[in-house]
């Protein structure tokens, strides 16, 4: 297990060396995107003015406030909670942020399944996990809401965040296969067919 500390964007090379268990800290931007700007953005044919190349994206949709503008808050946003919402619900547009957009890390709670997992081999990312419930902890991490874009999609418009030590996340699947939610089904089935066979049930008609 290795600690990355990685200043955004980043390049493939960058991406292919993490590894399932390693640790990762951004700084630097990272974007907010949530169901409503994927569907809008992959589903309805909008584009953004921002550049997503060699970054990560992480699923939210920010509860922020209006304030007025400054060198502190240059959207008119300050950030009050930037909660991880779960992932599985935009697994169909992993692929499509990689492919046309350039993303290299998604970061997520509860993990993404096997078109991700291929996506993130063939093109160099990985999904870095956010234990639940640590929505107060990384809104310390987000310095300030630089730019937003696709607003009135609002909450769920496309965030630029400017982050110092994010993290440590964890790297839940990587570019070479890994996936720890696999590891954790493969030990949950292992587990539960030795409690079966302990009871005497038949496993697969054997």
């Amino acid at each position: 297990m290795a600690h990355y500390d990685l200043t955004m964007p980043i390049s493939e090379e960058q991406a292919r060396k993490l590894r399932v268990d390693d640790s990762v800290t951004l700084n630097g931007t990272l974007f907010g995107l949530r169901d409503a700007t994927l569907i809008h953005m992959f589903d309805r044919g909008r584009k953004t003015r921002f550049d997503l190349s060699g970054h990560a994206a992480i699923h939210t949709a920010p509860n922020v406030r209006k304030v007025e503008r400054s060198a502190t808050h240059p959207t008119g946003y300050a950030p009050v909670c930037i909660g991880t919402t779960t992932s599985d619900r935009m697994e169909r547009f992993t692929r499509p942020l990689l492919q046309q957009y350039g993303v290299r890390l998604v970061i997520g709670k509860g993990g993404l399944r096997l078109d991700s997992l291929n996506a993130f081999k063939e093109m160099g990312g990985a999904y870095l996990a956010i234990i639940g419930g640590t929505a107060a902890l990384e809104t310390t991490w987000v310095e300030a809401i630089e730019e937003v874009d696709l607003d009135d999609l609002n909450p769920e418009s496309l965030w630029k965040f400017r982050v110092r030590g994010f993290g440590p996340l964890v790297v839940a699947m990587d570019s070479h296969g890994g996936s720890l939610y696999a590891k954790v089904d493969d030990k949950a089935r292992a587990k539960r067919e030795d409690a079966l066979r302990k009871l005497g049930v038949r496993i697969g008609g054997h």
